[in-house]
């Protein structure tokens, strides 16, 4: 074991990507995290993202240079805090958790957010339930849901004014202001001592194009004046970030002529990175100017495996005339506004760019490894919805993770037993130790790449018609499940199993004598489960009995994710 972990860490070390201090790579968060919101608190940077059926949910970043980041916790990591109106058990996958933003205010961090739920008969429309989490540490814990009652849309925003007054920033259907959607953007005062929205609604702006999926709002105030930023296009080849300003919060709003600010629809579908938007600004201490945005890059089939990560752009100020106004009989002056420029130097978000902190250097190891020895899961590991109870326990005698064997399987809106974190390159080599001697017919427990629960690939032991078998099944995307291959298999306690994505191929080995000898089982193609909606693929441990009633478990030595 020491050998094995000894190599480990020597293959992680020499595959750690050291940029020169001269310029960073983008993204600067790697894996599923998309609608990316930023606030700075004194010298630390912290970014919340959406999470959608996942929990925990709300996945939080810290940095002190922009660049480099770390997962300090999760807005909802308790149950309590994912039931009721904010139901995390059962919700539909691509529902969930949509498009927070982080706020610090008078020593307390804020996110707003909206979870978005659809009955299961369909017997009710799809419910919008926007919330409001508190936190004095933005590790946690966070506060129970704060329900915003009476606040139709989805993604929206709260603003604190330098008047003393809060604001909720939503957005809601075009021309129908208590109908749930996208399309405008509308304000209204809140009272945080009892979580409620009080005073006149202000519908405030449709977008530069006049209401096409316009979301994603953030306020911000500059210059005096208010700054209403927002995604427009929807969230692929068309998505874009535009920006209005007014002089009084309730408007009205005048459009950037040069909007959009920020996009990727002009470039070639070739181009490295596409689908960039919804994004958020924030101001260093020395007045320079940063956007955070999503994107997703061009690496498989015009896709990548990651689906919408988070990438970092530089902005400036520039001064423009917006129009001319009268200041005496006969005389008149231009009215000047100053709007953000995004990525002055090329218009685009760039590969590498300059490094925002001279002296730093950015450290890219999206190695991992997991040897269950903590008191606790790592941070990584996620689930889809909240699991139930008994799922999973860290056997500290054994030093391992027993994931029990649940009769559900992968199936739609399932609280199955699977875990796993998100993938973070497109190459890596995927690998678990595992102990499982299956008893009963249909138990199955191993490896599992996902991303939603109609699109997976299990690698697992699975016993059938009493045989103990190595098995392969793929779910593509809108067909049919497929085993690939069986293969009966023997070994003594453990047995390794091993994905390797290369060249756009996932190869599958396995081990029966501790690693010391792999031999191939079979190869995939590697864009079976390739992000093509919201939700970027996850590499993780699964166990099912397949609907049998069982007691049986499998215990996992460790797991790693070696990064090429």
């Amino acid at each position: 074991m020491k050998q094995f972990l000894i190599k480990f860490l020597l293959v992680a070390f020499f595959s750690c990507n050291i940029y020169s201090q001269e310029t960073f790579t983008n993204p600067i968060i790697n894996g599923g995290y998309p609608d990316p919101s930023i606030v700075r608190v004194d010298d630390d940077f912290y970014v919340v993202n959406s999470s959608f059926e996942y929990f925990p949910a709300l996945p939080i970043h810290h940095s002190k240079d922009l660049v480099n980041w770390e997962l300090i916790g999760y807005g909802i990591d308790r149950p309590s805090q994912a039931t009721g109106k904010v139901n995390l058990y059962d919700v539909q996958q691509q529902g969930g958790i949509h498009a927070p933003s982080i706020r610090y205010h008078d020593g307390l961090f804020y996110i707003v957010t909206t979870n978005v739920y659809s009955p299961k008969d369909n017997s009710k429309p799809t419910e919008m339930v926007n919330f409001i989490l508190t936190a004095e540490n933005p590790s946690g814990p966070w506060s129970e849901p704060h329900v915003i009652k009476g606040a139709p849309g989805i993604d929206p925003d709260i603003f604190f004014d330098d008047n003393g007054k809060v604001w909720f920033v939503g957005t809601h259907d075009t021309g129908n202001p208590n109908k749930n959607g996208i399309g405008e953007i509308w304000v209204q005062e809140l009272d945080l001592d009892n979580w409620k929205l009080i005073g006149k609604r202000y519908s405030i702006w449709r977008g530069a194009c006049g209401g096409c999926c316009v979301e994603g709002p953030h306020i911000y105030k500059e210059f005096d004046r208010y700054y209403l930023m927002v995604a427009e296009g929807g969230t692929s080849y068309n998505h874009a970030v535009m920006i209005a300003s007014s002089e009084n919060i309730e408007g009205p709003y005048d459009s950037n002529p040069k909007n959009p600010i920020l996009t990727s629809r002009h470039l070639s579908n070739n181009n490295w990175v596409h689908s960039t938007g919804h994004a958020d600004l924030v101001q260093l201490k020395d007045d320079r100017w940063y956007m955070v945005s999503l994107g997703i890059r061009n690496e498989m089939d015009s896709t990548s495996n990651m689906g919408r990560e988070t990438h970092l752009i530089p902005v400036s100020w520039e001064e423009a005339w917006d129009n001319w106004v009268e200041v005496e009989e006969g005389r008149w002056e231009p009215v000047i506004i100053k709007w953000p420029v995004a990525a002055p130097e090329t218009g685009k978000v760039e590969r590498n760019n300059p490094i925002p902190f001279s002296g730093l250097k950015q450290s890219k190891n999206y190695s991992f490894y997991d040897d269950f020895t903590k008191p606790s899961l790592d941070l990584q590991w996620n689930f889809r919805r909240v699991p139930r109870e008994n799922t999973y326990e860290l056997n500290s005698k054994n030093k391992t993770l027993k994931l029990n064997l649940s009769s559900e399987s992968f199936e739609l809106r399932g609280q199955y037993n699977l875990m796993g974190f998100r993938q973070k390159e497109t190459e890596f080599e995927y690998s678990t130790s595992m102990n499982f001697k299956p008893k009963k017919n249909l138990s199955e427990a191993g490896l599992s790449i996902f991303s939603q629960d109609d699109n997976y690939i299990n690698f697992t032991i699975k016993k059938h018609n009493n045989k103990t078998l190595l098995n392969l099944s793929v779910k593509p995307r809108d067909q049919k499940l497929e085993y690939v291959k069986s293969l009966p298999v023997t070994y003594n306690e453990n047995i390794i199993l091993k994905v390797s994505s290369k060249e756009s191929k996932y190869s599958y080995y396995y081990s029966t004598d501790n690693g010391n000898s792999f031999k191939k089982f079979t190869e995939t193609a590697a864009n079976l489960v390739l992000c093509k909606g919201y939700i970027g693929t996850n590499l993780g441990l699964y166990a099912s009995s397949n609907g049998a009633k069982t007691n049986e478990y499998a215990e996992f030595e460790w797991v790693k994710n070696i990064i090429k």
